[in-house]
């Protein structure tokens, strides 16, 4: 179910969708075959050549357990520092991680971070959240990929289907849980995920990716060199084909997805000045999977396939000061297409600009402010039982936000800010935050925080109408407000000893105005308003066992407790499904993975994830068993094999039984060369 359809699903939904799902022209069902071949072309350039090999600016295969605590961050205070310094619930997924997981798509690489939430809903839906409130249309989750917000003003969220980003040049995701409103603004409520790609110059060369199995297959081609004597480019391309997926009852799914994607990304830098952009496009189907028929007024209306196609441009500058202080400049286009038939087409253009200066005024503190400006123009195009009034907007937001770090001993830090935003909907809001910080020793942080945090209104909740003309169903939420939180965090980040890392951390959140469902003065309507409330609290935890040279132990584990309420005068009867949506996050979970380095350049990678039941709607508890067996053939030769639920445990992680997607064994084989 898409995020847009939840209104009309509460009203009423049923039977399901046509399962003859189109492709994309041109490309054939299997065409990671496609690239197969031509890797094994690439394969065989490179085993005829070793030299030239380039080293990525991480290498994190190579690092110890302690470079890998001081990895530099930027997403906690917007300029670099080590991570075992950084001041909040951090859990950083690397290159390495991300290839020795199998992983194909992000989605996937982010269930590494054991501080998120991850539940597949269909071939081509995620549910992904952290500390709670997960759903398909989760709206207080951040998500930057080099800098540009991948958030939709059409719900607050993301479209996770069309995120289809090169994993093999990502350099690292910075996972926040917990609050960043004051430096990334309204929306970054539970937390922030910051995808970093790998600069130009780290990408030299060609590279050749193919994948294929039993569930999905792709490839990608990658190709960089220098440009000039200051400057490096790279471009790329990929497809991905996911096949269609089945329910309980055997039932298929029309949820294949079928996607293309190209780009580049061009760096240049001399003494103290940087400069780089990138671009991206994309193009591709997917169907829409159960309920699969809207129901309005008696009369049904049979989902088709999805068109998606987008594309955007990204440019940042950097300069650095005679007196150390740094300015940068950050802007980037966004324009997506999204066509839902019968339901809507979405255009929407986004245009975003961000200027920060950072500055160390003394010698005991470092501050960090700037502005940002935003525009969207959305362009949707209603059906006649649906619908977003007005359907074009022309919509701004702007920022300004400080944050100030004070060195008050040589183990004691603290850091105050702020950020004003204002938006169309509800005018502005003040996000303010403070964290202290005490290092007793090299190896050890103790850190506490108090933050405030926003989630502005969307179109989702203030301008959907069912029907499109009166008399409404639902009739829309021209009062609704922001959704306000208060969070109040305790964490500890050291080693204990030096073959182990620990990350522990303490929250509990109070909600205010959270959106609601109201019923109208005559009781055959419902309107948006905000008549809830709530409190979450829960244990974050995770660390490293470096138990032999050759071999090491990653742990992760959550808990999770939360509960809603409604203010006096709000309908429990509409309300029924979000004060029971509590039930949609597990209470807790856990995972263990074991890399270990054999002899003859092989790797064995175990994955063991355990998740609890989920409430509302009931799905049971399960636990999932991955394993990989990767083989450095030559140093520019990888193939591996990697097995999904190992032991065919069938199960499903998201949504009601009737149109739950079932997941069972899954085996995909793997090449990457470098040539």
């Amino acid at each position: 179910m898409r995020p847009i359809f939840i209104v009309a699903k509460r009203i009423r939904t049923e039977s399901r969708a046509d399962p003859n799902c189109a492709r994309l022209p041109g490309w054939p069902p299997r065409s990671g075959m496609v690239f197969a071949a031509i890797a094994m072309i690439a394969a065989q350039t490179a085993l005829a050549t070793e030299e030239n090999l380039q080293l990525a600016e991480n290498d994190y295969a190579r690092m110890s357990l302690e470079e890998l605590a001081n990895v530099s961050v930027t997403s906690v205070s917007k300029k670099p520092e080590p991570l075992s310094l950084a001041a909040a619930s951090i859990y950083v997924i690397t290159n390495d991680d991300i290839r020795r997981s199998g992983a194909t798509r992000l989605p996937e690489a982010l269930r590494l971070a054991p501080n998120l939430e991850v539940a597949q809903v269909s071939a081509n839906q995620y549910a992904i959240s952290a500390r709670g409130f997960d759903s398909q249309s989760a709206n207080k989750l951040l998500v930057l990929i080099d800098g540009r917000s991948v958030y939709t003003p059409l719900f607050s969220g993301v479209f996770w289907d069309v995120q289809n980003v090169m994993l093999e040049d990502v350099d690292r995701i910075e996972v926040i849980s917990g609050p960043g409103g004051t430096l990334w603004g309204t929306n970054a409520v539970n937390g922030v995920i910051n995808i970093i790609t790998r600069s130009a110059k780290s990408t030299q060369g060609g590279l050749a990716t193919a994948n294929g199995g039993n569930l999905e297959s792709g490839g990608a081609l990658r190709y960089g060199a220098g440009a000039g004597e200051n400057g490096d480019f790279r471009v790329y391309g990929k497809y991905l084909d996911v096949d269609s997926t089945s329910t309980a009852s055997g039932s298929a799914k029309p949820d294949s997805l079928h996607m293309g994607q190209g780009g580049f990304r061009y760096d240049w830098s001399r003494v103290a000045n940087e400069f780089s952009i990138q671009a991206n496009a994309y193009q591709g189907t997917e169907g829409q999977p159960l309920p699969g028929t809207i129901s309005i007024k008696g009369d049904n209306y049979t989902l088709g396939t999805e068109s998606l196609s987008g594309n955007n441009v990204t440019a940042h500058g950097n300069h650095v000061f005679d007196n150390g202080s740094s300015l940068s400049v950050m802007t980037y286009f966004d324009n997506t297409k999204r066509v839902v038939p019968p339901t809507f087409t979405e255009d929407l253009h986004i245009f975003d600009i961000e200027i920060q200066h950072s500055l160390r005024p003394t010698a005991h503190h470092s501050l960090v402010w700037g502005g940002e400006y935003r525009r969207d123009v959305d362009q949707v195009t209603n059906s006649t039982y649906f619908g977003f009034l007005p359907g074009h907007v022309d919509q701004h937001w702007a920022s300004l936000f400080a944050q100030d770090e004070w060195t008050l001993t040589n183990t004691l830090h603290t850091t105050v800010g702020a950020r004003v935003e204002s938006n169309p909907y509800t005018g502005s809001d003040l996000l303010p935050s403070a964290r202290i910080a005490w290092s007793p020793s090299t190896s050890t942080l103790l850190w506490s925080a108090v933050s405030r945090a926003v989630r502005s209104p969307s179109r989702l909740d203030h301008d959907t109408y069912v029907p499109e003309k009166p008399p409404f169903l639902l009739d829309g939420g021209q009062n609704v407000g922001s959704e306000k939180v208060n969070v109040y965090e305790l964490g500890y980040r050291g080693q204990p000893t030096t073959d182990s890392t620990l990350s522990v951390t303490l929250f509990h959140a109070d909600y205010t105005h959270l959106r609601s469902q109201e019923l109208g003065a005559t009781h055959r309507f419902v309107y948006y308003a905000n008549g809830l409330k709530g409190w979450t609290n829960g244990l974050e935890m995770w660390g490293t066992w470096q138990a032999m040279e050759n071999w090491r132990l990653s742990v992760g584990m959550n808990t999770l407790r939360e509960r809603l309420s409604l203010y006096p005068g709000s309908s429990r009867v509409t309300n029924i499904p979000v004060l029971e949506s509590a039930g949609m996050d597990p209470a807790n979970t856990c995972m263990l993975r074991s890399a270990w380095d054999l002899p003859a350049s092989t790797e064995l990678d175990l994955t063991v994830r355990h998740v609890a039941s989920l409430g509302y709607p009931t799905v049971p508890a399960y636990t999932e068993t991955n394993a990989r067996v990767g083989w450095h053939a030559t140093a520019r030769l990888d193939l591996s094999l990697d097995a999904q639920n190992l032991f065919n445990q069938r199960h499903g992680e998201f949504a009601d039984i009737s149109t739950r997607t079932q997941l069972g064994r899954s085996i995909q084989f793997k090449l990457a060369a470098k040539f």
